[in-house]
């Protein structure tokens, strides 16, 4: 039995429902000034939850040392009008990541979070452009200041997998579309 969607349920995330065929980019290493770019494809199937009040995103992601799975587990609060957005690896299965916490408006959705990386207090921004909602785009940035300056270290750019033609034409050697 299917359950429907709750009464007044948040539309940020719809455009993230379906399946998609993912470009990332990621930095080899983060905020050690490196500006060498690691590029690969990628899956990902995202379905609601929750009512439509969260959603959960599965992953695969082929890395070219070799391929591991994850999930995007997201949930709204109606309370203050905020997601927050967990990350689990089947690399580290037994660790959930500190949730980013944040909202949409104007078709960017802003969401931060304080974290570690290599012992060191980290801030974790993730942004999502959703103003072509058949190609959005993520980005995760860090800083090691307290957000003063921040690190663009992985970007993504989504393919309807409806439109594999479109994905397969473009070039995994070639800059993502909107980065620099």
């Amino acid at each position: 039995m299917a359950l429907g969607p709750a009464a007044g349920t948040p539309s940020d995330f719809s455009f993230a429902v379906g399946d998609w065929h993912v470009r990332h980019r990621r930095l080899r290493e983060r905020l050690v000034g490196c500006t060498e770019w690691v590029e690969f494809d990628g899956e990902m199937s995202t379905q609601p939850i929750l009512g439509g009040f969260g959603n959960v995103e599965d992953n695969l992601l082929h890395l070219p040392e070799g391929p591991y799975r994850a999930i995007a587990l997201r949930s709204f609060n109606p309370g203050n009008g905020q997601w927050s957005i967990w990350w689990l690896d089947s690399r580290q299965p037994g660790q959930i990541d500190v949730p980013v916490v944040g909202a949409f408006e104007d078709g960017i959705g802003t969401f931060y979070a304080d974290g570690v990386l290599n012992a060191a207090p980290v801030r974790i921004r993730f942004l999502w452009y959703t103003g072509d909602p058949d190609h959005p785009r993520w980005e995760q940035a860090f800083s090691a200041d307290g957000g003063v300056n921040w690190e663009t270290n992985w970007r993504m750019n989504f393919y309807r997998a409806r439109d594999a033609a479109t994905f397969n034409d473009s070039s995994t050697s070639g800059p993502l579309r909107g980065t620099t």
